[in-house]
This record gives C-alpha cells, structure tokens and sequence, in this order.
C-alpha cells in the first residue's frame, strides 16, 4: 500500500467514523442502527481483494472498538474476517453489474453481523446473540444496500493505485 492510499484510507476511515457517531447511530430502530464502519471492509475487500480487505478490516475495527464496550478485538477480529472473506468471494466476478456492490454488502453486513453476535458471545456477551442481533440484522442489511455506492466509491478512490487507475469494482472507482 502506497503512502497516498494509506493517507487516503485514514481520511475515508476518519469520514465515514464521524458520519456513524453523529448521525447515523442517531438513527434507530428497536434499539438497532445501520453500520456503515461494517461496510468499509465489505468495500475494501470487493475493490482490492482478500488482503486489502483483510487490512482494512483490521484497522477500522480497531478504531470502532474505542467507542464500543464491548471486548477490545471484537470489531477488528470481525472486520478482518470479513474483509478477506469478501474478497476471496469476490475475486472471480464479473464487476460490471451496478448493483453486484449492494448485493454483496447486504450478505456481507448479514454475515458479519452474525459473526459479531457469535463472538461476542462466545466471549461473555450472550445478549449480543439473545437480544440485539434481529433488530441489527433488519435494521443494517437493508441500510448497506442503500449505503454501498457511496461507499464502495470512498474506498475505491482511496484503494486506486494511480489518478487513472481503475479499481477492481466497475464504477466504484
């Protein structure tokens, strides 16, 4: 990763962790809001592959678990998981679709949701499993669809390797 993606990944991190933390959590429904740091390592991992989303993954989860309390990893384990799963899947796809970016971040924001609840409550958290999991899953899958354009475009312009190089997404970049 050159300086200028890392500088530009650190400012679409920074954006998109002030979008969730002042308007978007303010956005609730049976206690459940939409998740757009969750959707950064799906973006990632669909427009630079398994290792950038894994890396993305990684680090966006460290910053959110400065503002959960819940256990300190749980996010980045998350988040790198998802990341490198996302772009495994991916890696062979057709990208011309438009809405191949919005299908993939509903299933992907699903699973990962799923894969918070279940670690979390492996680790002493069983109410993130009980409790909070439906209503995140029906509040969140359906706000990535609609979030995953504007996304998937922050983090192809931050992944691009040069002014005129494309992203992996047809149209993220």
């Amino acid at each position: 990763m050159t300086l200028t993606q890392l500088t530009r990944s650190m400012f679409v991190v920074f954006v998109v962790l002030v979008l969730q933390l002042t308007l978007v959590d303010s956005l609730r429904i049976d206690g459940a809001h939409p998740d757009l740091m969750l959707l950064l390592p799906v973006a990632a991992g669909l427009v630079g592959g398994p290792e950038r989303g894994a890396m993305f993954g990684f680090f966006t989860g460290l910053v959110v678990d400065l503002f959960l309390p819940t256990t300190f990893g749980l996010s980045a384990l998350v988040g790198c998981l998802l990341g490198f799963s996302v772009g495994m899947a991916t890696t062979g796809l057709v990208r011309s679709s438009w809405w191949l970016g919005p299908l993939v971040a509903a299933a992907a924001t699903a699973a990962g949701l799923v894969a918070y609840a279940v670690l979390g409550a492996l680790l002493g958290q069983p109410q993130e499993l009980t409790v909070f999991l439906a209503p995140a899953l029906a509040v969140a899958t359906p706000a990535a669809v609609v979030a995953a354009i504007p996304v998937l475009r922050l983090v192809g312009w931050a992944l691009r390797t040069s002014e005129n190089g494309a992203a992996r997404l047809g149209g993220a970049a």
